[in-house]
């Protein structure tokens, strides 16, 4: 079921048919829970001699790959191969309501969810993490940045974009592993309070109200000196991912999860499943969450939810997450069905491993885009799947 489970026994040309075979065998709908794949056994000498056989049944073709592309490593989608090695960039993004609609968001390929501040009854920002930067318009509105995201943003090897941050941030910007770029981003006239008119552009942009020009987000990255491409930070691919849609009660028992409602007061957050699309719909202050670009509601294939103790860094609500961390819990979530996981993490930059509570191997996820909400410890028993 899992392609990228199973590449390594195909290079077994001989047992090539056998392994056909396995893997009809092994449906979603046929693998019984817990089920274990197991290598194929090495072909033994035989002192018979052998005759070939005519087989007139075609090759089986292996997967065909579009021209000039490649799997996206944040979401295993098919995208441009000139991007391959091209950073991605992490973007704070405003969730007040008063920043709606959001620019942009539908475009990027992992968005994270997580309190921004233990007042205004637990307000949420987003960090929109995003590989192809000049293909997007208009991304944001562009808020502040917390510590915790400098330590998230790494793992991607992420360039993140942000418009200033309590004190508390200085001790990550001069890290080895961080690049960030800091306001001055396009300001546009829209009609809301400042603090929400600022996004990143992917073409230079000139607000002709003000009679002021600002630079594209490849201009800016360019001045500041920052390598395009993956640097030695870098750690590799975040996910495994399912060539194959799959469902998790292929594997192991699982949790009823189509709708999941969030413990984020403020923000009203959840996730209802659409059974049609196999994907889940985002939902803020009780609404279909509308991306401004695309006129469509924000969509994911995969939800991870991690519960993480945070400290209360001061009493204006500034806060840091607790993140790194080992058998901690969460969930994985996807097809309206979610088993427990286990994230560890062990320094500032290193990658959360999310690991099947159940079976003790790594998640696999769906080919998609996905969704990580980071959930309070001590509201974490008013989170809900039903």
């Amino acid at each position: 079921m899992f392609k990228k489970k199973i590449k390594s026994f195909m290079g077994v040309v001989a047992t090539i048919t056998l392994v056909s075979s396995l893997i009809l065998g092994c449906s979603s709908e046929e693998v019984t829970s817990q089920a274990e794949w197991q290598p194929i056994p090495e072909k033994t000498e035989t002192t018979v001699e052998e005759t070939p056989v005519e087989n007139n049944e075609p090759e089986e073709e292996g997967e065909v790959i579009p021209e000039g592309c490649y799997r996206s490593e944040l979401t295993n989608e098919w995208i441009d191969e000139s991007l391959k090695d091209q950073r991605p960039i992490a973007v704070m993004v405003d969730n007040e309501k008063a920043a709606l609609p959001h620019f942009g968001v539908n475009s990027c390929d992992i968005v994270y969810e997580m309190m921004n501040s233990t007042l205004n009854n637990r307000i949420t920002r987003l960090m929109c993490i995003l590989k192809d930067y000049n293909s997007v318009e208009q991304l944001g509105s562009v808020r502040s940045t917390r510590p915790t995201n400098f330590m998230v943003m790494a793992e991607y090897d992420a360039i993140l974009c942000h418009d200033g941050g309590p004190f508390y941030n200085e001790q990550y910007y001069g890290k080895s592993y961080v690049d960030h770029l800091d306001s001055g981003f396009a300001r546009f006239s829209n009609g809301k309070n400042v603090e929400y008119t600022e996004y990143i552009t992917n073409e230079p942009y000139t607000n002709t109200n003000k009679n002021k020009s600002y630079q594209s987000i490849s201009e800016r990255i360019d001045e500041a000196k920052f390598s395009v491409t993956y640097t030695s930070n870098y750690e590799g691919p975040h996910f495994e991912f399912s060539d194959e849609d799959y469902r998790l009660s292929s594997i192991v028992d699982v949790q009823n999860a189509k709708d999941i409602k969030l413990p984020f007061p403020h923000n009203s957050s959840e996730l209802k499943y659409n059974e049609e699309t196999g994907l889940y719909e985002y939902y803020v202050y009780g609404e279909p969450h509308v991306d401004a670009v695309t006129k469509e509601v924000t969509t994911f294939k995969n939800v991870i939810i991690q519960g993480v103790s945070h400290t209360q860094l001061d009493e204006n609500g500034y806060l840091i997450y607790n993140v790194i961390g080992s058998g901690e819990h969460g969930y994985f979530i996807t097809n309206g069905e979610a088993v427990p996981i286990i994230w560890i993490k062990t320094t500032e930059n290193g990658r959360t491993t999310f690991t099947n509570a159940v079976n003790g191997k790594d998640i696999v996820l769906n080919t998609g885009k996905t969704y990580i909400a980071i959930v309070p410890d001590d509201s974490w028993k008013k989170l809900t799947l039903g």
